[in-house]
């Protein structure tokens, strides 16, 4: 008997579940954590603070999402508060009994003064699969975001469920970033081409939002093989990169953020 079932849930539906995270300054120059709740498969956990950063991982509780899922996370960030977001392991989309897609909804909310870094695990497309994800960054002036995402196409010798992706980032009600990613089967014709994946199997983005942007203006650029750097409508930055397995996505994501953080200081 599956986790699913164990737990009595409606596998004809699908889960519906949601996680919500609220992080406020705690007048101590640290940052505490007033909402931490989930449910079903969405278990945020507290794990040990880093300096003025608090910060919280994502623990799954059961298999997913799966067709007919509706899984959400509402992360919400205060004046002068710093939350580290992540995930325990990376989440696997798989096909399901239920029809109809699953759906991933991330709405992130930062405050002026506030800094929050989304750095979930790798999102995989099982074959057989499809999910629909969208993640909403709403920052306000002042506010700094770091975000990173990463989608893998089939496991180990496995071709991809489909895959839509959609990221939008905006600052002070102006959309700095809205772009979206549709992979595998039924997706519209040349998203394996080389105008878009060329063949491989892994892509992510790199979102670096931050005050400290407007003093040093960024110039599009290659950043070594399968990744380029682009300056956003605002104080921000998008890294995008393409690679043939997990493993060297998040190297070249890696090496970008480390360059990004060479070039603030």
């Amino acid at each position: 008997m599956g986790a699913r079932e164990a737990r009595g849930v409606d596998r004809v539906t699908g889960v519906h579940a949601r996680a919500r995270i609220e992080a406020r300054a705690d007048g101590r120059g640290g940052t505490a954590l007033p909402v931490l709740a989930g449910d079903g498969p969405l278990a945020p956990r507290r794990t040990r603070a880093h300096g003025t950063e608090a910060r919280v991982l994502l623990v799954g509780a059961m298999s997913g999402p799966l067709g007919g899922d509706r899984f959400s996370i509402d992360a919400q960030v205060g004046e002068g508060a710093r939350l580290h977001l992540g995930s325990a392991a990376a989440t696997l989309a798989l096909p399901g009994q239920a029809k109809g897609e699953a759906r991933y909804d991330v709405r992130l909310d930062v405050a002026a003064g506030g800094e929050l870094h989304w750095l979930p695990e790798q999102l995989i497309s099982a074959r057989g699969s499809d999910l629909y994800v969208t993640t909403r960054a709403e920052l306000a002036p002042g506010a700094a975001l770091l975000l990173r995402e990463e989608q893998v196409l089939g496991r180990a010798g496995e071709e991809p469920g489909r895959l839509t992706s959609r990221l939008t980032v905006r600052l002070g009600g102006t959309t700095l970033l809205d772009q979206e990613l549709s992979c595998g089967p039924g997706a519209p014709g040349g998203w394996d081409g080389p105008a878009m994946l060329g063949g491989h199997r892994s892509v992510g983005q790199l979102v670096l939002v931050s005050p400290e942007l407007r003093d040093i203006p960024a110039e599009p650029r290659m950043l070594g093989e399968g990744a380029a750097l682009m300056p956003l409508a605002g104080p921000g930055v998008l890294v995008s990169a393409v690679a043939p397995d997990a493993l060297a996505l998040r190297r070249r994501l890696d090496e970008a953020l480390t360059l990004l953080t060479a070039d603030r200081n």
